[in-house]
């Protein structure tokens, strides 16, 4: 019995090598990555990898161990946005570290360190980004005899995680380095110890229009807030609060901003009380706002509606009026307000149950342009501006294959279409980014919103686990109980499907004013246009996957109709040729072209 133990491991792991080594069969890894979920290859690379440690036979191998970081590196790749990226990464990082200790290769220990480093880049909000800065941090320490390299590993944990499961142990090591090497502590430590628990709110972000403002409060954590609405009093003009609980704002980041134009005149954030961080809001006139956060990483975003001038005179009589005085004093941010409008807690957010299934079909062109028109199109208002968002972009690459990138893709694409709708619409068209650099996804819809843009379309490519998916599908803005659905935007808004769920329980209330009939009917045409286009070119092998609804982050609050286009799967190896190929993006560009054109004629021809 002694003997049959290692004979069954070695079988085991024959087994398992062969189903995830690159075989000269494609057919059979294909078959394999259909069947088998991210989550059963993730344990048995996790089994595996315990295998290396207690098998003396099999882990004194260097190449069974580079077999076992390709399963952790295949895991990643297939779902670089899945909740097992982050954890893939961590086990990529652990396995060279081990790999340095049982070898001593210089090049795993580098490549252990640089794991580490893209699970704290690359997924700063997840639960193991700590502990890859704190695994960081003793590889400088003890491998490379830096400390003060490892200083500031541990210093970033005392920074950015004071309440995750590694703070005390990084506390600690900061103390023996200034001990041992004479390296000072960070400032953060040196805090009065109120603050070991607090959240920190970071720098506020704003666009702002005339009619329009989006402000974007980042924290470093999930943090509980209410808001308050103060009308206006003397010289102080409508305010609207947000107060963050158990929160620390960096005494640099206190000045007030005052902003010379548009809706918002002046921010103002200070430390209310030791626990709480006050952010003040003057704003020239509110018809309506809506207060909605987002996770990973946690913000608030705040979008106000002003009320709409009459004509330009009278913008141009206002303005010669006195201005409004700037607040110095700070008296907001130091009493408490007299007047509570409005105060809402926002804390855990419920799932709501399912109504039904999703249906997913074609949109007849026939048939939208049959549906109830509203008001804007009843009062013939032009499309003049248009916003094409080329998704991702910068640091975040999006879906990745076949030596392809989505973010190149999807913006090369955007400059071919700007061109096209210039000439086909006569509209200005705006790009949100027009070179590889990273916009968060709610900075995207406002600058669609400052920029008063008629439409909104975000350009994007799919990924799939099983690389036989392939095809193309066209989103708007709704509610969704799909979990297709549910999954490609959970993926875009670099989340989780749990998440989503929760998020939807705001949506109902945010989309009340949202342009979803019109996002449909433009989301219909544009989507049968490209389906005709593909056709064309893909023959038989094209698959419409039809126009659905999803609640994608980067058309929540926009004021137009906006869609999201899925344009091929970059897994399936028959798209991604297509994508490689310069005649078949200017195809794609075209054919939005043209499904804008039909959008928009058939509004007018309906006037």
């Amino acid at each position: 019995m002694t003997r049959s133990f290692p004979i069954f491991i070695f079988f085991l792991f024959l087994i398992f090598s062969l189903s995830t080594s690159h075989c000269s069969a494609g057919e059979a890894e294909n078959n394999t990555t259909d069947v088998v979920s991210l989550d059963k290859r993730y344990q048995q690379a996790k089994f595996y990898y315990n295998e290396l440690h207690t098998n003396s036979n099999l882990g004194k191998s260097r190449s069974n161990w580079l077999n076992g970081v390709r399963n952790f590196r295949k895991i990643y790749l297939s779902g670089p946005k899945s909740h097992y990226a982050a954890p893939s990464l961590y086990m990529l990082g652990r396995m060279y570290t081990q790999m340095y200790k049982k070898f001593g290769t210089d090049i795993d220990l580098k490549e252990s360190i640089s794991y580490f480093h893209d699970v704290s880049e690359l997924f700063p909000t997840n639960r193991l980004a700590d502990d890859a800065l704190y695994a960081v941090g003793n590889l400088y320490l003890k491998k490379q005899n830096n400390p003060e390299k490892a200083a500031k590993s541990y210093g970033r944990i005392i920074s950015y995680y004071r309440n995750g499961d590694m703070y005390v142990r990084a506390s600690d090591k900061l103390k023996e380095l200034s001990k041992e090497y004479n390296i000072p502590l960070p400032e953060v430590m040196l805090k009065p110890s109120y603050l070991e628990n607090l959240s920190y709110v970071l720098p506020v972000k704003y666009w702002s229009s005339d009619n329009y403002t989006r402000v974007v409060i980042n924290a470093s954590g999930p943090v509980t807030y209410r808001e308050i609405l103060l009308e206006k009093s003397g010289n102080k003009p409508r305010r609207l609060y947000l107060d963050f609980q158990e929160s620390y704002i960096d005494p640099r980041y206190r000045s007030p901003i005052p902003i010379e134009d548009g809706l918002l005149k002046q921010i103002r954030t200070g430390q209310f009380t030791p626990e709480v961080v006050r952010v003040v809001l003057d704003i020239e006139s509110i018809s309506s706002y809506k207060i909605f956060s987002l996770p990973d990483p946690f913000r608030v975003v705040i979008d106000v509606r002003g009320e709409v001038k009459e004509n330009k005179q009278a913008k141009q009589d206002e303005k010669s009026l006195p201005p409004v005085p700037v607040l110095t004093s700070n008296t907001d941010l130091q009493t408490e307000p007299a007047i509570i409008e409005k105060v809402i807690v926002l804390k855990d957010f419920k799932k709501i149950p399912a109504h039904g299934t999703q249906k997913v079909s074609t949109v007849d062109n026939q048939q939208i342009t049959e549906k109830k028109l509203s008001l804007a199109q009843q009062l013939g208002l032009g499309v003049r501006k248009i916003v094409v968002d080329p998704g991702h972009g910068g640091k975040d690459p999006g879906a990745s294959a076949f030596g392809l990138k989505e973010k190149n893709i999807v913006l090369e694409i955007a400059k071919k279409l700007a061109p096209i709708l210039k000439r086909q619409t006569g509209a200005e068209v705006i790009l949100t980014r027009n070179s590889d650099i990273f916009i968060p996804l709610e900075e995207r819809t406002a600058i669609a919103n400052t920029n008063e843009a008629d439409l909104f379309i975000s350009l994007h490519i799919n990924a799939h686990p099983s690389p036989k998916i392939h095809g193309l599908e066209t989103y708007y803005l709704n509610l969704s109980t799909n979990a297709e659905a549910m999954r490609v935007a959970a993926f875009e808004n670099a989340t989780s499907t749990h998440q989503m769920s929760d998020l939807q329980d705001i949506l109902s209330d945010i989309m009340k004013n949202s342009k979803i009939n019109e996002s449909s009917r433009l989301a219909g045409f544009v989507h049968n246009s490209l389906c005709d286009g593909m056709e064309g070119i893909q023959k038989k092998d094209f698959k419409n996957l039809g126009v659905k609804q999803a609640p994608f982050y980067v058309l929540i609050g926009a004021e137009m109709p906006a869609i999201l286009i899925e344009m091929a799967f970059i897994t399936n190896q028959q798209d991604s040729e297509h994508l490689n190929t310069d005649t078949f993006l200017e195809v794609i560009a075209d054919e939005i072209g043209q499904g804008v054109q039909s959008y928009i004629h058939s509004t007018a021809a309906s006037l």
